[in-house]
């Protein structure tokens, strides 16, 4: 009981850290801005729980941030214009994808999991831009609009940010839960060792299948999150060129860690948004930053703080009355 109020003590902790340091930037960077990161740092997340936890790299991780683009923007247009209805079928999407791609994907490890994932990237992004291009507006995108209910407005960028940062903060809360539960340890040792995980009895693969539909699913939430602070989908959603985004800011925050994957989505959101501005090439500077995260930090930045800080606390003298 005392390890369960001592768990659930320090969850609320870092959800109140990580809602002050929002607001504290906020100011700073604009309140569209945050809540762009903050819809980038969720993205992360779901890339993280497949990369950093389980070991699973993937470059094809845009195909699912664009099934919950596409898919609230279909839905709105099709079916209703309810923003809570469309959120959960953009989910829904994106679970469902991962169900139907993760027996193909889950099997294979190393290159061949992450290429696999780009092949179906690639046609997901045909699928949007060409085959399908009179329902999904093709290389012009479509636009999308959503029922207001009183003082429930998606246009008014207060509310807006409120309700994203709150959707990070439970979906950070709901992973905290899971990779600190049984099902967590399991997954991390999958990425260890699942030759001997299997000899314990584990069925690796619905674990490994399982994990996979909640990275896609997460990673669906956050495009339609996008949906809801842009209003207006194109094929950049999908486009398997930009998954190397996700990627960078993983490594850059540190794998493996959900504080890392907000970190890191913050940095490379930064990187990307300020430092274009003063420099054309800006994608130089961000491979030299990551070259030095390899070398030097090579838990990400938030693992090295974290064991800096460790460090600290074991050196400090105890006092003895």
């Amino acid at each position: 009981m005392a390890i369960q109020n001592s768990t659930g003590l320090r969850s609320f902790r870092d959800i109140l850290f990580i809602a002050a340091g929002f607001l504290v930037i906020m100011p700073v960077l604009g309140i569209n801005r945050t809540t762009d990161f903050i819809i980038f740092s969720i993205f992360v997340m779901g890339f993280n729980i497949l990369y950093g936890f389980m070991g699973r790299l993937s470059f094809g991780h845009m195909l699912y941030l664009g099934c919950g683009a596409y898919g609230m923007t279909l839905f709105t247009e099709h079916v209703s214009r309810n923003p809570f209805l469309a959120i959960i079928a953009s989910i829904c999407a994106g679970a469902i994808v991962g169900a139907i791609l993760g027996p193909i994907v889950v099997r294979t490890t190393g290159a061949c999991f992450a290429l696999i994932n780009l092949a179906f990237n690639q046609v997901g992004y045909f699928l949007v831009v060409v085959a399908f291009s009179k329902y999904t507006g093709g290389e012009d995108g479509m636009s999308v609009s959503f029922s207001k209910f009183g003082f429930i407005d998606f246009s008014n960028k207060p509310f807006k940010f409120g309700f994203v940062l709150l959707c990070l903060l439970l979906s950070y809360y709901l992973l905290r839960k899971l990779t600190s539960s049984p099902y967590g340890v399991l997954i991390k040792s999958i990425k260890e060792n699942e030759t001997r995980v299997k000899f314990l009895g584990y069925n690796t693969f619905v674990y490994k299948w399982i994990t996979f539909i909640i990275s896609t699913a997460l990673s669906a939430f956050a495009g339609a999150l996008s949906m809801l602070n842009y209003g207006y989908v194109t094929p950049s959603f999908i486009d398997p060129s930009r998954a190397v985004e996700v990627i960078f800011a993983a490594l850059i925050g540190g794998a493996g860690s959900l504080y890392g994957s907000i970190i890191g989505g913050v940095i490379y959101m930064a990187i990307s948004n300020y430092l274009a501005s003063y420099i054309p090439r800006w994608e130089m500077f961000l491979g030299f930053t990551l070259l030095i995260v390899v070398f030097r930090f090579r838990t990400g930045v938030w693992g090295y703080v974290s064991e800096k800080f460790k460090g600290c606390t074991k050196a400090m003298p105890v006092r003895t009355s």
